[in-house]
């Protein structure tokens, strides 16, 4: 008797997870018709000329990569892909790389993250805040005329190893970027 009632317990528990996982199915569906999660819009911080001077020249553990770039800058929009690329193969083990975008402020929240979102960027992002850019700009290089994109990398020290004004040449600054992290790795 005490057989009996256990086999039926058995056999109805059975029966309920075989009902359970086709409703599971259909509630969720499955991992060919899903859709993927979305990804969070990037976060824009607005930083100001002292914050971007303190986070180009205080000394760091890695090198640090600044690309400035606007979304209405056609070269900032096409050099985007390879900096993204970049940043994917350098930031997990030798890189910081954060981007400045020199985009109205009001777009600090819109068309900013949107692109950023398009690109499939992670890296960290900010909006220049300031009412006059030109103290931005000279902080960076008294000659750069603050023409864009243009690209700065930075050692462990805070000092200034590349830069270049334009669409920059993925090979050539990956160039820099090796010599950087073979260096920092003792060699």
């Amino acid at each position: 008797m005490r057989t009996t009632k256990t086999l039926r317990l058995i056999v109805a528990c059975l029966l309920l997870v075989s009902l359970a996982a086709p409703a599971q199915k259909r509630k969720y569906g499955n991992a060919k018709t899903t859709p993927k999660p979305a990804v969070p819009v990037p976060v824009v911080a607005a930083i100001d000329t002292d914050g971007l001077k303190s986070l180009v020249t205080k000394p760091r553990e890695r090198p640090l990569l600044v690309n400035f770039w606007a979304t209405f800058c056609d070269p900032c929009r096409e050099e985007f892909p390879d900096l993204v690329k970049i940043d994917k193969d350098y930031r997990p083990q030798s890189l910081d790389f954060v981007t400045v975008s020199l985009d109205d402020v009001t777009d600090i929240k819109t068309e900013v993250p949107k692109f950023l979102e398009a690109m499939k960027a992670t890296m960290p992002a900010y909006l220049l805040d300031v009412t006059d850019p030109e103290p931005a700009i000279k902080l960076m290089d008294p000659r750069w005329s603050g023409a864009l994109p243009a690209t700065f990398l930075y050692n462990e020290k805070g000092e200034e190893v590349f830069k270049h004004y334009g669409r920059v040449d993925p090979a050539e600054l990956r160039t820099a970027i090796e010599k950087l992290v073979k260096k920092g790795d003792g060699q």
